[in-house]
């Protein structure tokens, strides 16, 4: 009997063992890839001198530490804020980047360099060397730096559309100013938009990366860049599971841009966009919410003269199927100006293909946000809501060069209210039709006999926004 439990031990060990061993044989390796890649990876300093005053606790002192510690970075995010008179102060911030030519050409972030009076970069054998700013793109937090130097060791690079969800990664950077530091994970999700950024779909990782680690490459398992290290998804301030990285080869496009031109320029429809809901899918007819729902058309924009319409909702860009509307903008971005593009547009329960040819995005694409006057409220009510027609004085108080409209004047309880319109919103169009005034809008709203859910268009302040007026349950 003690023989056989002898026997089934160690037959049970021997299986073990054989698990561990084909386990380990699949976990991978990141000894030979870390020590190749690291002489390529610097790490980045900066220095700007600020003229506002600050104040330290009075009871506070300043431990003395070397001006290269890492616990320089700690000690600026715990008391930065907290200062007693210190004039033309000189701060600083850390960050990462990499080599991509032999003769001195370096990608990093944006947000490392920004304002920034002087740049240095550090190797991992200490060496150190100023760097210029070439060229710096906000919209997708690329900069290209260049230090006076040949021969460098450079990365080489891959490819993240490669990528596979649940793929190895591992990352290289100075988190608080720990130079080297290697962090390894698996990617998350791909094609990720963030609602800051509109012209990068992220590589989404649970690499852990803090402060520093900002502008340092994110390498696949064959050694290659495939995204930086740009930012962080935290409510502490440090990791929290959730980082985001730029893909290569979108950053390789800014520094190509940078480097030649000094500037970026993206692909533009002049189009603003918005997602498509259950309500508001349900009032186009479709089977699910999807596509680029478009609220306005720029005038004389490419979009305009392709015959793009507010109330489309863009289903494909170049056969690219869009499930949401944030998708849209990063495809147009990078489509090179004046190429021709197929766009699928839903209009009307019909389904359209129309070719557009690409512009360039404005340097000044921004919307401003002007709050309208109060109006008085009507004498007109339909679903809760009163409206008034908008006269001269006070379409010029609110800058409107469009003609039509129905002001709401008040909202009260009702589909209206429960569709999320609001005073001061100016309703544009009811179920595809342009609205003349706040009679015709009432007509409309008669009219609809028994449709259950209609998509109605409203500015709010600068901003055409569309919504789904149910009414019928």
């Amino acid at each position: 009997m003690m023989f056989r439990m002898q026997s089934w031990l160690a037959g049970a060990a021997l299986v073990l063992g054989l698990v561990n061993a084909a386990v380990a044989r699949d976990l991978p390796e990141f000894t030979e890839l870390a020590e190749t890649n690291s002489v390529s990876v610097v790490n980045i300093s900066t220095h700007q001198k600020s003229q506002g005053k600050q104040r330290l606790p009075h009871d506070f002192s300043m431990p003395d530490v070397p001006e290269d510690s890492p616990f320089n970075e700690l000690f600026k995010r715990f008391f930065g804020d907290e200062l007693d008179e210190f004039a033309d102060r000189e701060s600083r911030s850390l960050g990462s980047g990499f080599v991509i030519s032999s003769d001195g050409y370096i990608l990093t972030n944006y947000h490392v360099v920004d304002g920034a009076d002087e740049v240095q970069v550090r190797f991992s054998d200490r060496r150190f060397y100023d760097a210029k700013v070439i060229g710096s793109d906000r919209a997708s937090d690329v900069a290209l730096l260049k230090i006076d130097a040949e021969g460098l060791p450079t990365v080489k690079l891959g490819s993240s559309t490669d990528l596979k969800v649940g793929e190895w990664v591992l990352a290289i950077g100075s988190p608080f100013g720990f130079d080297h530091t290697v962090t390894a994970g698996i990617v998350s999700a791909k094609g990720r938009s963030l609602p800051s950024e509109n012209y990068v779909p992220f590589i989404q990782t649970d690499v852990a990366i803090n402060p520093g680690n900002s502008g340092g490459p994110l390498f696949n398992l064959d050694g290659e860049v495939v995204g930086i290290n740009s930012q962080i998804y935290s409510r502490t301030g440090g990791f929290m599971g959730l980082s985001f990285a730029i893909p290569i080869e979108l950053a390789i496009g800014v520094a190509d841009q940078l480097r030649e031109h000094g500037k970026v320029s993206r692909g533009y429809l002049g189009v603003l966009i918005q997602d498509v809901d259950y309500n508001l899918a349900e009032s186009f007819g479709l089977e699910q919410p999807r596509g680029a729902l478009v609220s306005r058309v720029m005038p004389d924009s490419p979009a305009e003269k392709a015959g793009v319409k507010v109330g489309d909702v863009i289903l494909e860009f170049n056969s690219k199927r869009l499930l949401n509307s944030s998708q849209l903008p990063p495809l147009v971005g990078i489509t090179g100006v004046n190429e021709e593009a197929t766009l699928k547009v839903l209009r009307s329960g019909e389904t359209l293909d129309m070719q557009i040819t690409v512009g360039r995005l404005p340097d000044d694409e921004q919307s401003a946000s002007n709050k309208p006057a109060e109006p008085r409220p009507d004498e007109i009510e339909q679903l809760g809501l009163s409206v008034i027609d908008i006269d001269a004085g006070v379409r010029e108080e609110l800058g409107l060069e469009d003609k039509g409209g129905a002001l709401v004047g008040k909202v009260g309880s009702g589909p209206a209210e429960d569709a999320g319109i609001r005073r001061g919103d100016i309703v544009l169009m009811f179920d595809g039709v342009d609205v003349e005034n706040a009679k015709h809008l009432r007509e409309l709203i008669e009219a609809a006999g028994d449709k259950r859910t209609v998509a109605i268009l409203v500015r709010r302040g600068d901003s055409p926004l569309f919504m789904a007026l149910r009414l019928k349950n």
